[in-house]
């Protein structure tokens, strides 16, 4: 049996194309990578309902500033973070309550077992 015969099967439905436009798509993708690497993410869950300065960030999870800032920079210009300088610091927090949904939906669904 090729893939092609099961959409002859009776229990087939129609396959519909994709309705999300590409460059939606393609941004979603990009919002994704920046999420998807460890430390990266780990930034995000530290700053899900709160807002921390650099320096905070540092601190909490022992990286250099160079590397806590240029992580920071990718999640800020993929749109999961927002920012707001107060004198010389600027403090991070999630972008809105999708990024925090997402968060929360993709870590719960990671600590299921697979299968």
């Amino acid at each position: 049996m090729s893939p092609d015969d099961c959409l002859d099967l009776p229990h087939a439905a129609p396959v519909a194309p994709p309705t999300v436009a590409v460059t939606v798509r393609e941004r979603a993708a990009r919002m994704l990578s920046a999420a998807g690497e460890p430390s990266r993410l780990a930034l995000l869950e530290l700053l899900d309902g709160r807002e921390l300065c650099v320096s905070d960030l540092v601190a909490l999870t022992g990286d250099p500033m160079p590397t806590i800032s240029q992580r920071l920079r990718l999640l800020k210009t993929e749109g999961l973070l927002r920012s707001r300088r107060d004198g010389k610091h600027v403090f991070y927090t999630l972008a809105d309550a999708h990024v925090r949904e997402l968060l929360t939906n993709i870590l719960r669904h990671a600590a299921e077992p697979l299968g």
